[in-house]
Parts: structure tokens; C-alpha cells; sequence
């Protein structure tokens, strides 16, 4: 696999200042949790890398904000690097676009602290992302960093100027907040920052192996992108199905298993053959799932190539972050030159 030199990744062949300056920016990114599984292949990162010739993207390590719910720092960068290979593996070019973490730009901070002045307390907690987040974790003291989770996020996507962000239909409330953040300091100070639009993913979830709603490797029902394929068949085995359909010649009911799902995405050809096999009864529950498992261990299959590659590579892994860091700095910068001009703070 051709890898570019390091020297070379800031301005590399076909990516010129210009380009940098003429494009709408995104900026997108992960709290650094380790390997990731198919809910995030398919809720973000297909979108990233089909986005990132048309948009100057930057990509953000958020590990500031996975200090919201995990205070446990030492496996961090570990965790950071895990994540990068993948999102290398899956298609993110670092030439156009910088992949950095988000505590080595102090920017993030400040921004962040600044932007907290215009919005109140009452206002967060109206905020329904975060209402569903306390349910499903289960959380009784609430610190003002999870509270604050927005703002951090606005600043964020705002320190780079982000004219659209990638989310998921739950994190539209977030994009809102930072849409009312920009546009109260503007009103306030000068116009600065653009009002970023979501942009919602074409296939935004895909349920966990134990039917629930999402993928999530606190609760173990994942297929992560970096799984043989013989792990892929061993986790689809005991996959939630059609509780109604216990053996081969009952009529199954495709629309509430998850199975189906998966074959929607990864087998979408055979998708029509599939239903009418399961709603007659011809095809069972065994032979579903293991066709099911070999077209995503397919698809993923150039993913763990590329992985290998990186994984045998990690100084590349590493380098290409400290560049990221480095450009993504310089655009920081400037931002904050902007916003300290605006708010005659020197």
C-alpha cells in the first residue's frame, strides 16, 4: 500500500492554500474509545470519507470531551491512535484532511470558556440529547463538563470555522446550540463565525447484536471493523432475530430483525431474495446470518488489509497526527487573532 512521506502531508500534490480557501469546511469527530465497530462505519465514517473531496474536513480526536463521562486518562492516547488507524483504514486521506487531537490545541479551551459566557445553565439542560444521555446512563451527579458538552462542541466546530457538521439525528440538538452561539456572539461582537447546517447521515444507525437500538461497546453487541471474519460469524450466531421465527419453515417477519438490517447494507442485491425467504419460511435463522456474516466480513475486508498496514506502521500513525496538530494549530490561530480583534481583548 503507497503511504505519502511525512514531509509532504501538509501541502501534498492536489492540495494547494487555494483549494484550503475556495471549499466549505467540515469539522467532524470521536470521543478516542479503541477500535471501532460497524455503527460507526456506517454513522459517520462512509460520510467523512465521501465528503472529504468536496469540503476542506478536519477531523477531531475529542479527548477533552471523553473526559464527560470517563475521568481515567492513561489508556487515552492509547485509545487515540486505535481509532486514527481505523479511521486510515476506512478512507480518511490526512493529506486533505488534518486528523488532531483536540488537547494539543489550547484554542479548543479558550474558545470554549469564552463562548461559555453567552449561554445559560437553563438552556443546556433544556437541551434533549442530553436528557435522553442521563437516562441511558443512568447518571445522578451531573458535572458542568457533561453539561456543558455543547459548548465545547461549538467551539469545536467554530474554531475552524465549520460551515457543516456530520451528525446523527440525536446530535442535531447540538448543532442548534452552536448555531445559537455563533449567532449571539456575532450579534454581540462582530460577525465571525458562519451558522454551521447539520448534514444527517444516509444510514444513520444499525442496531446492536442484542437488538438494542445502537451498537455500543459498553454493553459488548459490536462487530468492530477490525474482526476476522471468522469473529464476525461468531458474533452473528446468537444475533437477536424474529422472536416468531424459532426454526427453519416458520414465516419470519425481516422488518423487526436486525439481521435484515445488516443485509440491507452490506448485501443489498440479495435484499429482495432474503425477504422472501424469511416471510415464506424457505430460508432459516443458521443460514441467514452466515451469509450475512461473510458479505461484511467482504466488505470490511480492505479495511483490515489497510489496518495491518498501519498497525505494523505506527510511527506513520503517529506522525500523521502531529501534522494534523500542526495545521490544524495554524488555522486555530487565526480564528482566535479574529475573535480577540472582535472582542478588543488585545
Amino acid at each position: 500500500m503507497e503511504t505519502v512521506p511525512v514531509h509532504e502531508l501538509s501541502f501534498a500534490e492536489g492540495v494547494s492554500k487555494n483549494s484550503l480557501t475556495s471549499k466549505k469546511r467540515i469539522l467532524s469527530g470521536m470521543r478516542p474509545t479503541g477500535k471501532l465497530h460497524l455503527g460507526h462505519l456506517v454513522g459517520a465514517l462512509e460520510n467523512w470519507v465521501a465528503l472529504q473531496n468536496e469540503f476542506n474536513n478536519f477531523h477531531l480526536i475529542a479527548d477533552y470531551h471523553a473526559l464527560t463521562t470517563n475521568v481515567e486518562t492513561k489508556n487515552l492516547y492509547q485509545h487515540s491512535i486505535e481509532m486514527v488507524i481505523d479511521w486510515l483504514a476506512a478512507g480518511i486521506d490526512p493529506v486533505k484532511s488534518p486528523i488532531f487531537r483536540q488537547s494539543r490545541i489550547k484554542e479548543h479551551a479558550e474558545l470554549h470558556l469564552l463562548f461559555s459566557m453567552l449561554i445559560t445553565t437553563a438552556r443546556l439542560e433544556r437541551n434533549p440529547t442530553l436528557k435522553d444521555q442521563v437516562r441511558d446512563l443512568n447518571i445522578d451527579t451531573m458535572s458542568y463538563g457533561y453539561l456543558g458538552y455543547p459548548v465545547l462542541q461549538a467551539s469545536d466546530i467554530l474554531l475552524y470555522k465549520g460551515d457543516v457538521v456530520p451528525v446523527g439525528e440525536d446530535q442535531v440538538p447540538h448543532i442548534e446550540i452552536t448555531r445559537e452561539i455563533a449567532r449571539h456572539f456575532n450579534n454581540q461582537y462582530g460577525v465571525i463565525f458562519p451558522e454551521p447546517e447539520p448534514r444527517l447521515t444516509k444510514f444513520a444507525r444499525l442496531p446492536g447484536l442484542d437488538g438494542n437500538q445502537k451498537m455500543s461497546k459498553s454493553t459488548g453487541n459490536t462487530i468492530l471493523l477490525s474482526d476476522s471474519p471468522e469473529e464476525i460469524q461468531k458474533k452473528l450466531k446468537p444475533a437477536v432475530t424474529d422472536p416468531q421465527k424459532i426454526r427453519k419453515g416458520d414465516r419470519g417477519h425481516p422488518d423487526i430483525c436486525l439481521v435484515f438490517t445488516y443485509h440491507q447494507k452490506f448485501n443489498a442485491t440479495e435484499v429482495p431474495e432474503i425477504r422472501s425467504g424469511c416471510e415464506s419460511g424457505a430460508l432459516g435463522c443458521v443460514d441467514c446470518k452466515k451469509n450475512c456474516g461473510e458479505k461484511i466480513a467482504r466488505a470490511l475486508a480492505p479495511m483490515r488489509e489497510k489496518r495491518a498496514h498501519y498497525e505494523s506502521h505506527l510511527d506513520e500513525v503517529k506522525d500523521i497526527i502531529v501534522d494534523g496538530e500542526s495545521r490544524g494549530r495554524r488555522v486555530a490561530e487565526e480564528t482566535m487573532k479574529e475573535v480577540h480583534s472582535a472582542m478588543s481583548l488585545g
